[in-house]
């Protein structure tokens, strides 16, 4: 018995999931995407691609809301349509993309609290209080996340040769496999100094531990493990420990418990801002594409002026 054919749209997704793959789009875009398109797909059932308008996207979007999903959800999902429509009409299914006749929901605006300059000077002291069995590696993490401004997913594949020590800078890859240079300071420099030998000693014990096994395959990969940021056991650590990592040591020193790796990366942009950095040359060490993501640090740097205001100023009480 022969299985069903794939509807139109079935058949479509599944290709431009694979252009993603190709376009080396983060496993988290994907999944993302996957789930939306997925589900709009069995919304259309077997109707032909260029039967789909805006009109019947709307209704698509009617029925999310129905079912009782945010304003987020939705806008996530017809973000996810615009890929889609776009991908189509770029490679000549369609001749236009009926999601672009979509608004977007109006979604309130939540800026993240990021940590004053203050706080995140005490929370890079290191405290002999603290609960860490690799302090010198979380070190090295709280310094890039905060000093250089990267990804979560940037930190943990750093390797060894995209520290750049002579220009004091780091070969970054970020999303799309893009490259780009980002400066660190003094103090990374010498906490990664302090770190390496501890990070050298933890690889070399899991390379020792391996050997008896003779497991070829088990060797090879150990030999060839040049990762920067590794956990107790000598592997190569991953987002979600890193994410551990930061909020114990928030909770530890005084931070928020809702501080995470990427609030870091928002106190990097926002007090390079209001400190005086040009918006590009933030635009830059953050690898954002578009300026406007960038933007978004002008918007906090108010909120903190605002702040200071109604704390400060005699007539604002």
């Amino acid at each position: 018995m022969k299985a069903a054919a794939a509807h139109p749209c079935d058949r479509a997704v599944r290709d431009f999931l694979a252009e993603l793959h190709r376009r080396s789009a983060s496993v988290h875009t994907v999944a993302a995407y996957r789930k939306d398109l997925t589900a709009f797909a069995a919304y259309i059932g077997s109707q032909p691609l260029d039967a789909i308008d805006h009109t019947r996207i709307r209704s698509y979007l009617a029925q999310l809301y129905e079912r009782g999903l945010q304003k987020s959800s939705a806008a996530r999902a017809l973000a996810a349509l615009r890929s889609f429509f776009r991908y189509l009409a770029r490679e000549g299914v369609l001749q236009t993309n009926p999601a672009a006749l979509v608004a977007t929901p109006k979604l309130p605006r939540q800026l993240p609290r990021v940590p004053t300059i203050e706080e995140m000077a005490g929370a890079l002291q290191p405290q002999s209080s603290d609960d860490s069995v690799f302090p010198e590696r979380d070190a090295v993490i709280l310094e890039l996340l905060y000093g250089s401004g990267l990804r979560n997913s940037e930190l943990v594949g750093l390797e060894l040769g995209q520290v750049d020590w002579p220009h004091q800078r780091l070969l970054v890859r970020g999303k799309g496999s893009k490259e780009r240079y980002v400066p660190f300071s003094d103090s990374a420099a010498q906490a990664i100094r302090q770190y390496l030998p501890k990070r050298n000693a933890a690889v070399m014990a899991a390379r020792q531990r391996r050997a008896p096994a003779r497991t070829r395959s088990a060797a090879t990969r150990v030999e060839r493990h040049s990762a920067l940021l590794v956990n107790a056991r000598g592997g190569r650590l991953t987002t979600r420990s890193v994410g551990r990592i930061v909020k114990r040591i928030a909770v530890a020193r005084g931070l928020s418990p809702d501080v995470h790796p990427h609030t870091l990366r928002h106190a990097f942009g926002t007090h390079l801002l209001e400190e005086g950095a040009d918006l590009r040359a933030i635009q830059e060490m953050l690898g954002h594409q578009r300026l406007s993501t960038t933007q978004r640090y002008t918007q906090l740097s108010v909120k903190h002026i605002m702040q200071v205001y109604d704390d400060t100023h005699p007539r604002a009480k």
